[in-house]
């Protein structure tokens, strides 16, 4: 292919898409041990839980495996109502999704337009601009606090072209969140024509009295959209599967633009045992508190600076660019996430493992700095 052909191509795509950089998620492994011949790597790049998937989801898939020749129920039946006895919400309030990522381009899709604006914070969540951008809408980028939300900032950047606030309750990358009264104050400010979607990824991980149960607030603001995961505190990353609560008619638009069999029979098996496995997800939980705080004295120890976080990573200023700091991790074998793409050019997203695995980072990145 020529260049000419080259430019003919990318010149037939919308303008959104023309100026959209593609996702950077964690470098996998087995890319690790493929540039750099590292063996016995540690990730701890993209958040995942480190336990995985408890014995009892194992086993819900296994027993599963025999059907893969036939499509899943389309309609997730199983796991709607599951969700809906966990949240006593209705079984038309829910919207399965191939991971909670594919709820947020639903919501761009049902709401968003070229003319159309997405609001949300300096710092948030990488998808947001994609989703907003590709459908050709316009992304309206409010001043962060404090590597957070800012209601007052994102509520000044609403005009009469937002159809979509996006907000991530706690924010990624930075661990970032909104206690309950400040959040419910910006939802009853928000016009009621403006979707105010908040994002939950990390919900089960946070311990902070003051953060919000939002689940009662869909009573009082038809226009809230709740997404959440299974990403996460449950293990199963590699399934993709996340939903979304909301009014039951936002959910019935929802589901006019998801695509058939969006969740596979696996992920929804896999998805409705993990939600009744509490001891699981409170082991994962405890490994966590264990490893932020780990985290967070290695961090004084080195005399580096922290973004306080409530979720399953800590976000560390390394004092220069943080690039070549990534890079250099890498030869020790330990992958980390560079977040300059959030505009924060000196600090790593660091994933908080097993106790091993927090101990073998904590002295690579000694050794690097030193």
């Amino acid at each position: 292919m020529n260049d000419h052909e080259r430019h003919y191509l990318f010149d037939c795509a919308t303008a959104g898409v023309q100026g959209l950089q593609p996702y950077q998620p964690g470098k996998p492994i087995s890319e690790l041990e493929r540039e750099y011949g590292v063996r016995d790597a540690v990730k701890l790049a993209s958040n995942e839980n480190p336990l995985g998937p408890s014995p009892r989801v194992k086993d819900a898939i296994q027993a599963h495996v025999a059907e893969l020749a036939r499509y899943p129920d389309g309609n997730g039946f199983g796991l709607k109502r599951a969700l809906a006895d966990r949240h006593d919400v209705d079984l038309k309030q829910i919207t399965l999704g191939n991971g909670s990522n594919d709820v947020l381009e639903l919501i761009a899709r049902a709401f968003l337009a070229p003319g159309r604006g997405a609001v949300f914070s300096e710092h948030a969540f990488a998808v947001y601009p994609i989703v907003t951008r590709a459908i050709g809408a316009t992304a309206q980028v409010a001043p962060a606090r404090n590597y957070g939300h800012d209601p007052a900032a994102m509520r000044a950047a609403i005009d009469d072209s937002t159809r979509v606030v996006f907000i991530a309750n706690p924010n990624n990358p930075t661990g970032t969140w909104l206690p309950g009264r400040e959040l419910e104050a910006f939802l009853a400010e928000v016009p009621r024509d403006v979707i105010v979607v908040l994002d939950e990824a990390y919900v089960e991980y946070v311990r902070e009295p003051d953060y919000p149960d939002s689940i009662p607030w869909l009573d009082r603001y038809p226009n809230l959209v709740i997404t959440r995961t299974f990403s996460k505190a449950y293990g199963l990353a590699g399934l993709r599967v996340g939903y979304a609560l909301s009014s039951p008619v936002v959910a019935d638009l929802l589901n006019r633009v998801r695509q058939p069999f969006n969740a596979n029979s696996l992920a929804l098996a896999a998805a409705e045992v993990a939600l009744g496995d509490a001891e699981h997800i409170a082991r994962a939980v405890h490994l966590n508190d264990t490893g932020m705080q780990a985290w967070q004295t290695a961090c004084k120890r080195l005399g580096l600076n922290y973004i306080p976080s409530v979720g399953n990573f800590i976000s560390v200023d390394v004092g220069r660019p943080a690039g070549a700091v990534y890079e250099a991790l890498l030869r020790e074998g330990v992958i980390v996430r560079p977040i300059g793409a959030y505009g924060l050019p000196n600090h790593l997203r660091i994933t908080l493992g097993t106790q091993d695995e927090n101990k073998r980072a904590m002295a690579a990145l000694e050794k690097v700095l030193g």
